[in-house]
């Protein structure tokens, strides 16, 4: 495990997104156990608190859930509605951005293609 703290981002949104790149990369299978809060409080020298709060974060949103008395486990179908979730912030985040930038510069719709598949080559 490793995750490098951001200081500008809350931790406990950074442990979610770490557990969300392990099942987005398959690191973390579904159906497979999720380390406890208190194996990433002391892997990640954290308040086991923070950690519970990025754990119980995919918990609300049904990528984990609670085996009473033995773990977090994650769920079925998390893999895809995470690589969905992330797809749709790919879009808003830069495909939404790039566009509202290329129109201030009069970049075309074709020169903007033609841009994308340059750096495809690179």
């Amino acid at each position: 495990m490793t995750l490098i703290i951001d200081d500008s981002r809350p931790i406990f949104m950074q442990i979610a997104e770490r557990i969300e790149d392990d099942i987005i990369q398959g690191r973390l299978p579904e159906e497979s156990q999720v380390p406890s809060k208190n194996e990433f409080a002391s892997f990640y020298q954290i308040n086991p608190a923070t950690a519970a709060k990025g754990v119980n974060l995919l918990v609300d949103e049904g990528i984990l859930y609670k085996k009473r008395g033995i773990g977090m486990f994650v769920a079925t179908g998390a893999r895809a509605v995470l690589v969905e979730k992330r797809k749709e912030q790919f879009f808003e985040q830069y495909v939404v951005t790039m566009m509202r930038e290329a129109e201030k510069l009069g970049i075309s719709t074709d020169q903007l293609t033609d841009m994308i598949r340059r750096g495809d080559a690179k």
